[in-house]
């Protein structure tokens, strides 16, 4: 508690504590709605190890194989989505940055049709793989395109994953018009959805997030010094180009982690980061912190409310954050998000 204190300002601290709170009454809340009439007490006693607990196989199906996963996957996915949004709109210094709009999703999107028509790609492992290459070429053609087109500056990075985005999104149209079984699975997976999630799958996928975890904190004194401007950043012995490559491989294994385990879940990652620069505005490692924490809670509180809202049907929380996320957004643009791109030079 010392060091807290002796790190973190007042009024961040008493959110750390008050997000703190939050999620664990979110991770009790997700294990006990759900399928199943088991409610909070008897998880409690399962996972304490209460013998006539783990004696009962309808309480430990449900516990093990549906909701155990999905909150793990809840705070894997809305913890990697929240910090790839928040290097994205540090390395542009544009409020509004997200994978989506820097191409990443829809190169994920592409990379995963393409192993779905030409490979049979079923497991985790797989649409974690072809994920992750099409959102690195993604990555890879935006910084190209920039670099051709002059300085790599934010906007015009920011235009090339936009087009890029559009023709991605048009080719994998196109393939999956032509294979109906392909269509199928990623009509369900592009649901974006945690319902389906497996044990082994996050136990697949965190490994992979850890590292694009660890890559983002090795990145963050660069960053942070880059919010000055590329010029002054140069003349401390920064190279922007190679730290921007560096973002987006790291945005690229966190994004690719959370689309293989819930598809294409929108505005959880952008909503995160956004609300983590209005509590710390400058430090970038602490930004990461409330990021993470702040994508968890949301992503969390979605899936329950995706789970409570139907009953007994269930609404795919992809869904829910666009109903959700998309009027955020729009007020977030009226009070000046999209002028402070146009702003960037």
């Amino acid at each position: 508690m010392t060091r807290i204190d002796s790190t973190f300002p007042g009024y961040q601290q008493a959110v750390l504590i008050a997000g703190g709170a939050l999620l664990l009454g979110l991770l009790a809340l997700s294990m006990s709605t759900g399928a199943g009439v088991y409610g909070a007490v008897e998880v409690l006693h399962y996972l304490l190890g209460n013998q006539l607990a783990v004696a009962d196989e309808k309480l430990a199906m449900v516990v093990e194989t549906l909701r155990l996963p999905r909150t793990l996957a809840a705070l894997v996915v809305g913890g990697s989505l929240a910090i790839a949004a928040s290097l994205l709109q540090s390395a542009t210094r544009n409020p509004l940055a997200e994978p989506g709009l820097l191409g990443v999703n829809a190169g994920a999107v592409l990379g995963l049709v393409i192993g779905l028509i030409f490979y049979g790609v079923e497991s985790t492992r797989g649409y974690l793989l072809w994920s992750g290459a099409g959102a690195l070429l993604g990555n890879l053609v935006v910084l190209g395109v920039g670099l051709m087109l002059g300085q790599a500056s934010p906007l015009k990075l920011i235009l090339a994953g936009v087009a890029l985005a559009a023709i991605f999104g048009g080719l994998s149209n196109f393939m999956l018009l032509s294979t109906r079984v392909a269509l199928e699975q990623f009509r369900f997976w592009n649901l974006g959805s945690l319902s389906a999630t497996r044990l082994d799958a996050v136990g697949t996928v965190t490994p992979v997030a850890l590292l694009g975890l660890a890559l983002a904190g090795l990145l963050c004194r660069q960053l942070t010094l880059m919010q000055m401007g590329d010029s002054q950043a140069r003349a401390l012995g920064i190279h922007t180009t190679w730290v921007r490559l560096g973002v987006l491989v790291a945005s690229t294994l966190l994004t690719a982690c959370a689309i293989s385990l819930a598809g294409p879940v929108g505005f959880v990652g952008f909503l995160a980061a956004y609300c983590a620069r209005l509590i710390e505005p400058v430090a970038l490692l602490r930004q990461l912190l409330f990021s993470t924490l702040f994508g968890m809670v949301f992503l969390l509180a979605a899936d329950v409310l995706a789970r409570w809202l139907l009953q007994p049907f269930e609404l795919p929380v992809g869904t829910l954050l666009a109903a959700l996320g998309a009027p955020a957004l729009i007020a977030i643009v009226l009070r000046g998000g999209f002028r402070s791109l146009l702003a960037v030079r």
